[in-house]
């Protein structure tokens, strides 16, 4: 598989951040099953994301959870919810996403180095 390349200064500009979920619903409205998230961004603040995690995670046990989140797309409207943030995961072999994690506790806000 090819992987095309990009420049560093393409990199800089995806605000990929940390963040802590502190509220976690399911979105009702939504086709695929999916949770409405309030991520803690730290100074950013809170900010809503839509995410299809349901086949790993309940709700309560995302709560506390750290999250790499990229946080300067266009805000987007999924089932009913204006998705500000994009929370990051990749897909397990069975095609269900697996949230991306940090192994040490992080301030919220943080930026990917």
């Amino acid at each position: 598989m090819s992987v095309d390349t990009i420049e560093w200064q393409d990199f800089e500009r995806v605000e990929l951040r940390v963040g802590t979920i502190v509220q976690a619903e399911p979105n009702v409205k939504a086709r695929k099953p999916a949770y409405i998230l309030q991520v803690d961004l730290g100074p950013l603040g809170i900010k809503t994301s839509s995410a299809q995690v349901t086949a790993h995670y309940e709700a309560n046990e995302l709560i506390g959870r750290q999250v790499l989140c990229v946080c300067n797309f266009e805000p987007k409207s999924i089932a009913g919810v204006r998705s500000e943030v994009l929370v990051t995961g990749a897909y397990d072999s069975d095609e269900k996403v697996v949230l991306t994690g940090f192994d040490k506790p992080l301030p919220n806000g943080s930026r990917l180095a």
